[in-house]
């Protein structure tokens, strides 16, 4: 028992794990399962359930379970922007839903209001839709990311997800894959034949956020760390300040990451950067005041947004993004930035230019995740 391997923190909280009864013999859960032998929770419970099983039992109280679950939707989406503002664009690869980590602004929470962290098993028609879609038109590129109902990399370290779609993707030069993250791990680097059609990410925020409004994520500096290692080993990196909070102190915090951040690696390894400001469905606040009572950014000043969302005053928004843009140019950025879900009018004033004036902002960042 002593030389028990202990898993990342955030993996932690896992106590019970569910497998459809169809996938009890694919790669991911045999995976899933050699690689929690030998570590402090290989004796969690192990259940097969029938496909399409809706309520787990287990309990719950502070602990999680992972269920293998074998998925009949569409595993190619889009992204679910808003015609109202101006959207990157981008594809997602569904392979997942809900994440291990507690982040007090997280708009998962409203989505997934249970601790059941869902992963895909049945690969094989992941990447049969994949191939179908990717190979279809060798000509027409793609962008495309998996961070967007789960953390990209949250569970690697159980089920190399992310290690298997980057092989796959080897044989795809017409398709770039961001793996956007707030924990580390590198392994998926041993699949990549290429260095130029993976993005490693991670999101950051002012230190005071990180600490009072993140739980059981990596530390700003250890994500730094991975983007100066992934950037050495010749990979561009993304980065994203999404969501930025209005809270006493915030430029000395915002300063503070923004020049951290060119500790570790230049411009020139930064693909493209985004800026977006705290925003969120009306059923979300009320979860965050029930889930995190001491969190306080949620009674700032807020207005309905064109997508309903509720968005912090345009006049602060504005002074915020100012601010970064202007600290972010200082260090050599410019054409990598970008903002996330925002109006013209806001792009014209801060950036003094719009995305319709290069193309349209899916054009924008296709360019740069390609190096074009």
């Amino acid at each position: 028992m002593t030389n028990q391997i202990r898993l990342p923190q955030h993996l932690r909280k896992i106590a019970h794990v569910f497998v459809d009864e169809s996938m009890q013999d694919s790669p991911i859960a045999q995976r899933v399962k050699a690689r929690l032998e030998g570590t402090t929770q290989a004796d969690i419970p192990w259940t097969v359930v029938a496909p399409g099983t809706d309520r787990l039992e287990f309990e719950q109280g502070d602990d999680q379970a992972l269920y293998l679950k074998e998925y009949k939707g569409k595993f190619l989406r889009f992204c679910p922007g808003t015609r109202a503002y101006h959207c990157c664009g981008y594809r997602i690869i569904h392979i997942g839903e809900n994440c291990p980590m507690a982040c007090s602004y997280c708009i998962l929470q409203a989505y997934f209001q249970d601790r059941v962290l869902k992963i895909w098993a049945n690969q094989n028609d992941l990447f049969s839709e994949l191939g179908d879609a990717f190979g279809a038109d060798r000509n027409t590129r793609y962008r495309v990311g998996t961070g967007e109902f789960t953390d990209s990399l949250a569970l690697e370290h159980l089920t190399g997800y992310s290690h298997d779609l980057v092989g796959f993707l080897n044989d795809h030069e017409n398709v770039v894959l961001e793996l956007k993250s707030k924990v580390v791990d590198l392994t998926w680097m041993d699949a990549a034949k290429r260095t130029d059609r993976v993005l490693p990410a991670w999101s950051l925020n002012a230190p005071f956020i990180n600490e009072h409004e993140e739980f059981d994520v990596s530390t700003l500096r250890e994500r730094l760390e991975a983007a100066r290692t992934c950037a050495e080993a010749g990979f561009r990196v993304c980065l994203h300040f999404d969501p930025i909070i209005h809270y006493p102190g915030w430029r000395e915090g915002y300063a503070e990451i923004i020049d951290m951040i060119f500790d570790y690696v230049k411009p020139e390894n930064i693909a493209y950067m985004s800026l977006g400001s705290f925003r969120c469905m009306p059923q979300l606040t009320p979860i965050i005041a029930d889930n995190f009572p001491d969190t306080t950014y949620i009674y700032n000043e807020f207005v309905p947004g064109l997508d309903g969302k509720a968005r912090l005053l345009r006049p602060l928004r504005l002074e915020q993004f100012s601010f970064m843009v202007d600290r972010l140019r200082a260090h050599g950025m410019d054409r990598q930035l970008y903002f996330c879900m925002e109006s013209t009018e806001v792009w014209n004033e801060v950036f003094g230019y719009a995305p319709k004036d290069f193309g349209g902002l899916g054009k924008r960042l296709m360019e740069q995740a390609f190096g074009d």
